[in-house]
């Protein structure tokens, strides 16, 4: 408590002053994750938040490592920061100079319960499509080496049912931007290449696919499919 209390001292406000303004963070990100899909939340929207009306430099990293710990204890949110990679080189050309640079910090929530618990009691069955698109766009990727043409993914989306022309599919809607959805919430990166023949876009994964918990379930589910699919020659 003395800790806290001199964190203050340095900022001049009060700890009601300081409440609010975590709570102000906490419902902004709760609010922007649920209204975004879970796309990331810039780290400068929550410093808009406590600079609109106090211009202490250091305030805002305090805040929002305050949210974060609130949002851990109070409601089982990880707050976690991502950090944007730059395109990999490729031996087929040079990234764009508009897409090799670095995005400025951001923010996602990931739920902290177990994975049976979150099953059960939090994940929302009427979004389980999405779920498996995602799953099977990032599983295509990472079986091509965590790089693929836009031209080649397509060709395996369609061997799906799941064609670009495609608006108003009956589950995913305009598959296009579902496919986008996965680049703004930082499941992919998309890149255009600069090669002899022209540009080429390629799709990458990106930092949310990147994450040990997510790459690790992707290669057991896909090490369960490979192994149904075996057993089920042996069968035949």
């Amino acid at each position: 408590m003395a800790s806290a209390v001199e964190d203050l001292s340095q900022f001049d406000i009060s700890e009601e002053e300081k409440n609010k303004l975590v709570a102000e963070v906490i419902r902004y990100v709760l609010f922007k994750t649920h209204q975004n899909s879970g796309c990331p939340i810039k780290r400068d929207e929550l410093t808009q938040l406590v600079t609109k009306n106090y211009r202490q430099r250091s305030l805002p990293a305090f805040v929002i490592n305050e949210a974060r710990s609130k949002l851990s204890n109070i409601f089982g949110y990880e707050m976690r920061e991502l950090q944007r990679s730059r395109p990999s080189s490729t031996n087929q050309g040079r990234p764009s100079q508009q897409s090799s640079v670095t995005d400025a910090k951001s923010y996602i929530i990931i739920s902290q319960l177990p994975a049976n618990i979150y099953g059960k009691y939090v994940e929302d069955m009427n979004t389980s499509h999405v779920t498996g698109f995602t799953f099977a766009v990032i599983s295509i990727v990472h079986l091509a080496g965590g790089k693929i043409a836009e031209e080649n993914l397509w060709h395996h989306l369609r061997r799906l049912g799941l064609f670009a022309s495609n608006e108003n599919h009956p589950v995913l809607g305009n598959i296009k931007e579902a496919l986008e959805a996965l680049v703004q919430q930082r499941y992919l990166q998309k890149d255009k290449i600069h090669g002899p023949e022209g540009n080429t876009l390629f799709y990458e994964l990106a930092e949310r696919a990147l994450d040990a918990t997510v790459g690790d379930r992707t290669k057991e589910y896909i090490s369960k499919i490979v192994q149904k699919d075996v057993t089920s020659t042996d069968v035949d």
